[in-house]
Formats: C-alpha cells, sequence, structure tokens
C-alpha cells in the first residue's frame, strides 16, 4: 500500500489508472470493523481501492471534539494495508483548505433537520469535504456506512445535483454483539455508559415491534421511544425522529418505509443509529 499526503500528488497518479476501475473509501480514521467492511465491499467491486483519513476541521462546532477526536495513524495504517488497500490519502487541513479558499458545499434542505439541527456546521462541512475528496481521487464508487443514514442521503442528493460521475453505495451498520453500532467515538464510553448504549439498538427492536403493529402514527410512535430512551438515566436524548425514509420528509402517517433515527449522548459520546423499517400500509393519521 502506498500513502500518499499531497492533493496535487495523488491527482497527478489517477488518470493512470482511468483503465481500471477505482473504489474510494473516505474516512477520519481511528478504524473499526465497520470501516473495514467499507473496504471489504470496495475491494470486491474494484480493481484500486484509495482510502482516505482525515479529520475535517469544518464539519466540528465550536464546541465540538475536533482537537480530541481519536486519532491512531500507524495502526489505522496497518488495518488497510491488511484490508488490502491499494492507496491511503491523507492530506493535511492546510492541503485540503489552503490559505484563500472561501467556498463551501451545501445541502440546506437535507442538512438542516434532525442531526444538522443539533450540529448546524456538520453536513455543509461533510458536503464540502465530500465533494473535494471525490473531485481528487474521482473514482467510480464510493462506499458510506448506512449508520450515518443521513450523511448517506445528504451525499447522493449531493452528487446528483453536481452532476458528479459516481456511484454513491451505502453499506449497512456492522454492530457488536450486543447490538450497539460500531462508532471510532465508541472509545469515549466508560464501562458504564458502554453497557447503557445498549438501550439504542433496543429502542430500534421496539420501533420495529410498534410499526409492524400498525397502532401508531409517526408522532406517536416518537414519544413511545423517546420515553423508552429516557428510562435509561445515562441517555441524554437529541433527536429521536420518525420519517420518510428516502425524503426524510416528516409524515403524520407512518410512511411505508419509515425512517426511525436516534441521535443520542452517553457521557462525552454523540451516538447515531437506525433502523429503515417497511410496514404494508401505512397507519391512520390519528390515534
Amino acid at each position: 500500500m502506498e500513502v500518499i499526503s499531497r492533493v496535487a500528488e495523488l491527482r497527478d497518479r489517477i488518470p493512470a489508472r482511468r483503465s481500471t476501475s477505482v473504489g474510494f473509501v473516505p474516512t477520519m480514521g481511528y478504524l473499526h470493523r465497520g470501516h473495514l467492511r467499507l473496504m471489504e465491499i470496495a475491494k470486491a467491486q474494484n480493481d484500486v481501492v484509495v482510502a482516505s483519513i482525515f479529520v475535517n476541521p469544518t464539519q466540528f462546532g465550536a464546541n465540538e471534539d475536533f482537537s480530541t477526536y481519536p486519532r491512531d495513524m500507524e495502526r489505522d495504517r496497518s488495518l488497510l494495508e491488511s484490508a488490502g488497500v491499494d492507496w491511503l490519502f491523507a492530506p493535511d487541513s492546510a492541503d485540503m483548505y489552503r490559505e484563500k479558499s472561501q467556498t463551501y458545499v451545501d445541502v440546506p434542505g437535507i442538512g438542516a433537520v434532525l442531526e444538522g439541527g443539533i450540529r448546524p456546521v456538520y453536513f455543509r462541512g461533510v458536503a464540502t469535504v465530500v465533494t473535494k475528496l471525490l473531485n481528487i481521487v474521482q473514482p467510480d464508487r464510493a462506499y458510506f456506512g448506512e449508520k450515518d443514514y443521513q450523511q448517506v442521503i445528504l451525499v447522493r442528493r449531493m452528487v446528483e445535483d453536481l452532476f458528479l460521475p459516481v456511484e454513491i453505495v451505502g453499506v449497512p451498520t456492522v454492530r457488536d454483539e450486543d447490538g450497539v453500532a460500531l462508532s471510532s467515538r465508541n472509545v469515549y464510553l466508560s464501562a458504564e455508559e458502554r453497557a447503557a448504549a445498549r438501550r439504542l439498538p433496543q429502542a430500534l427492536q421496539l420501533a420495529r415491534k410498534l410499526i409492524h403493529s400498525r397502532e401508531m402514527n409517526s408522532k406517536a410512535l416518537e414519544m413511545a421511544l423517546r420515553t423508552y430512551i429516557a428510562e435509561e438515566p445515562l441517555a441524554h436524548i437529541d433527536v429521536v425522529a420518525v420519517r420518510d425514509a428516502d425524503t426524510l420528509e416528516e409524515t403524520i402517517e407512518l410512511p411505508r418505509r419509515a425512517l426511525v433515527l436516534l441521535f443520542v449522548r452517553f457521557g462525552r459520546a454523540q451516538l447515531l443509529d437506525h433502523a429503515v423499517v417497511e410496514s404494508e400500509r401505512q397507519s391512520p393519521a390519528t390515534r
């Protein structure tokens, strides 16, 4: 595996690979089995795999964890090499955001709701850095974990709107044995908080049961899930939402494909989880 740290160097190398398919996996590092699953699928579907590690400063708010975000480049490099990644792109902030840089990419409809309502600059930062990376790497396919479901929807919308010639591939969430979604931020959890975090996959199981029972509309389901999660004293709820899984739009009736999105803090860790649940018919508008 070759490690490239400069934008210009990678852009010089990419044209030589145009006769082969290129898969791209953007990450912020501190890799876990979920990231390695992305690499595995990219490797199976492409001739060449490029991974990036870049902790993007523009997606962190003023009081968020940019300076303390977990980093371990040597460990990550070893994992990527073992996974068969061909190139690791590891730029620095000064190269990705040059001194006179003024341009941002925004997807305001999708980026301002749910997690974006709690983290106002987050999705503008995501859209901007993903656009930069796609323009640098020029992959045929790019791979994103569906744990960050809203991010996947936003990136797909952005790619379609800007006519970017890349296929966005969403990969299902990878979980630990107890059901908790893998996340780099899980390292922040104490043993007690890690046990409490099981409340999230349990809430999603409850959501599936209630949706299939067809006895609640979207708002009643949100209230039931909030009550259930709040029974865990270490859980601090930011978002519990039931939306249309394809558009993220609010509906009173349960949509045919319902997204249940959870954004909950346990100590320092902001954890995301979700489920997409298909129902045969919609629930009554008022219950």
